[in-house]
C-alpha cells in the first residue's frame, strides 16, 4: 500500500509522491514565543514529529524546518511590560520551549529557523514583489502585498478574493489601497525594535516570515506544509499568494493541518483562561501519557480535553509499561528474533494505518489489541513470542515515541506519585495484607473481604497469586489537583 496523505489544497487523498525520490522537503509553521508554550503547541509539535519520523521509517530522506517566531507586536507588549529587550525575552522563551518540546519527546528539526535570522533575506524578498507589482510601499513606510495581483487568491482556503477579508480582525493601517492588502513590512513605532529597510526602519509582517525561511531552507517547492488547521486562512492562503507570486511555481505540493484543542468541549482560549501549559502537564504526567492522548486521535480532528482523560492513558501507560517489565522478568536470557512473523504482522499492520494518511488513532487501537494478545501469551508462558512480539512493538512504536523508556522506572514513578497522592503507608498496607492472609486462612473471608474493601478506598488493588498477595495502585479516582 502506497502512502496518502488527505491534500487540504485539492481537499482530498492523494498518493504520496514528493519531487525528488527518496527524499521529502517538509515546512511547519512553528511558535510565536510571546508566552509559555500551551497543549495546543504540543499537539502541533507531536504531530509533525510524528508524520516526520514515519516517513523516516518508511524510507524517506527528510529535511524538516520548523520556525520559531521571535518579533511581533505581542512579543514586544509582553518585554516592554517586563521591562527587557524584545529579543533576549524571545531568546528566553524559545530555550524554555525547546527543553519542554523535547522533554515530550519532539525530536529537534533539520533546521530551526528563526525570524530575526532571516530579515535581509525577508526584505529581498518583498523588493522583488515590489519590483513585480505584487506589493507597493506606503509613503509610512509600511509594505502591503496586493492581493487583486495574484488571481489564484483563496484556492486553499477555498474563498473568493471577495471574501478574503470576511472574519479576519480589521484595523485601519495607513497607506492601504485595499482592505484586503496584508502587511509585508510595518513601520516602526516609537520605542519599538527595528531594522532598517528601503522603506525605512521596521520590522516584518508575520506572513511573509514563512514564505522567506521555508524557501531559504527548502527551496521555492515544498512538498510538505503543515500547521494547525487554524492557520489555513489568512496566514498560509497568504504565504501561497506571496510565495507564488514570487517564483511563479507551486509553493508545496501537500498541505497538511492538523486540529485544534478543546478543553471540556469549549475552545481553548486565554479569555476563558482555560489553556493548559506544557511545562503543566509535564510536572504531572509522564511524557508517553501526554503523547498517547493526542495521538490517538486522527491528526486532523480536534481533541477533546475532557477532565479525568490523562488519568485513564496514564493507567493505560502504566498498565503497557507492567506487561512489558513482567516479560523482562521472564526473559531475560532470551533474545528476539529480528524476522519473526509477529513482528512482519505488526509491522504490515502499523504500516497500515499510517499509509492512510498518518492514522495514529488506528495504530494506537492496534496496540491495544497487541497487548491482549500478550496477556493470553503471559499465561501460556510462550517466552518466544512474548519477545519477539516486546521487540517488535517497542522498536515499530517508536515512530509514535510510545513504549521507549525504562519499565521498570516508569512504574516506580508512577506508582510513587499515586502512593503520594493517596497518602498511603506502604508499611500499613503490608501489615493490613498480614491480616487478610491470616483471616483467609481461618477461612473469615468476611474480615478478608473488609480489609480488601478498605484497601481499595485508599486507592489500592490488591492481587492473589497463589498463597502470596501483590499490592498495586489504582489511578483512575485520583483527584490531581
Amino acid at each position: 500500500m502506497s502512502l496518502k496523505v488527505y491534500n487540504v489544497l485539492t481537499r482530498k487523498k492523494e498518493v504520496f509522491k514528493p519531487q525528488e525520490e527518496g527524499k521529502v522537503k517538509m515546512y511547519a509553521c512553528g511558535i510565536t514565543v510571546s508566552g509559555d508554550a500551551h497543549i495546543g503547541h504540543a499537539y502541533q509539535a507531536i504531530i509533525f514529529d510524528t508524520i516526520k519520523k514515519y516517513l523516516e521509517y518508511i524510507g524517506y530522506q527528510v529535511t524538516y524546518v520548523r520556525n520559531y517566531t521571535d518579533v511581533d507586536d505581542k512579543i514586544i507588549i509582553k518585554a516592554r511590560q517586563l521591562g527587557v529587550n524584545p529579543l533576549d525575552y524571545a531568546n528566553r522563551m524559545i530555550i524554555k520551549t525547546d527543553k519542554e518540546l523535547s522533554a515530550l519527546g519532539v525530536q529537534r528539526p533539520t533546521v530551526q529557523a528563526r525570524a530575526t535570522e532571516c530579515i535581509d533575506d525577508m526584505i529581498q524578498f518583498i523588493q522583488k514583489l515590489i519590483d513585480t507589482k505584487h506589493a507597493y510601499a506606503a509613503d509610512n513606510g509600511n509594505v502591503f502585498f496586493s492581493v487583486s495581483s495574484f488571481k489564484e487568491y483563496g484556492k486553499l482556503s477555498n474563498r473568493s478574493i471577495d471574501d478574503s477579508i470576511s472574519g479576519v480582525r480589521k484595523e485601519i493601517e495607513p497607506g492601504k489601497l485595499d482592505d484586503r492588502d496584508f502587511a509585508l513590512w510595518k513601520n516602526a513605532k516609537d520605542d519599538e525594535i527595528f531594522w532598517d529597510s528601503p522603506w525605512g526602519p521596521g520590522r516584518p509582517g508575520w506572513h511573509i516570515e514563512c514564505s522567506t525561511m521555508s524557501m531559504k531552507y527548502l527551496g521555492e517547492t515544498l512538498d510538505i506544509h503543515g500547521g494547525g488547521k487554524d492557520l489555513i486562512f489568512p496566514h498560509h492562503e497568504n504565504e501561497i499568494a506571496q510565495s507564488e507570486s514570487l517564483t511563479g511555481k507551486p509553493f508545496s505540493l501537500y498541505w497538511i493541518h492538523n486540529g485544534l484543542i478543546k478543553i471540556n468541549n469549549q475552545k481553548m482560549s486565554k479569555s476563558l483562561n482555560n489553556s493548559i501549559l506544557i511545562e503543566d502537564l509535564l510536572k504531572k504526567y509522564n511524557f508517553e501519557v501526554v503523547r498517547m492522548t493526542l495521538l490517538e486521535n486522527h491528526y486532523r480532528s480536534d481533541v477533546n480535553v475532557i477532565d479525568g482523560i490523562f488519568e485513564q492513558n496514564e493507567e493505560k501507560i502504566y498498565l503497557f509499561y507492567k506487561l512489558l517489565h513482567e516479560i523482562d522478568l521472564l526473559s531475560s536470557s532470551y533474545e528476539p528474533d529480528k524476522l519473526s512473523s509477529d513482528y512482519q504482522e505488526i509491522d504490515a499492520q502499523f504500516r497500515t494505518a499510517m499509509d492512510n494518511d498518518f492514522n495514529t488513532s488506528v495504530a494506537i487501537a492496534n496496540l491495544y489489541e497487541y497487548i491482549n494478545v500478550l496477556n493470553g501469551l503471559m499465561r501460556k508462558k510462550d517466552i518466544e513470542r512474548l519477545v519477539n512480539m516486546k521487540y517488535a512493538l517497542v522498536t515499530i512504536y517508536k515512530v509514535l515515541g510510545l513504549l521507549q523508556q525504562d519499565p521498570k522506572k516508569v512504574l516506580d514513578d508512577i506508582k510513587e506519585k499515586y502512593i503520594k497522592l493517596y497518602n498511603i503507608d506502604k508499611e500499613e498496607v503490608e501489615n493490613l495484607l498480614k491480616k487478610r492472609k491470616e483471616y483467609k486462612e481461618n477461612k473469615n473471608y468476611e474480615e478478608a473481604d473488609k480489609i480488601r474493601d478498605e484497601l481499595s478506598n485508599k486507592g489500592i488493588m490488591i492481587k492473589d497469586r497463589g498463597a502470596e498477595t501483590e499490592w498495586d495502585i489504582n489511578i483512575i479516582p485520583a483527584k490531581i489537583s
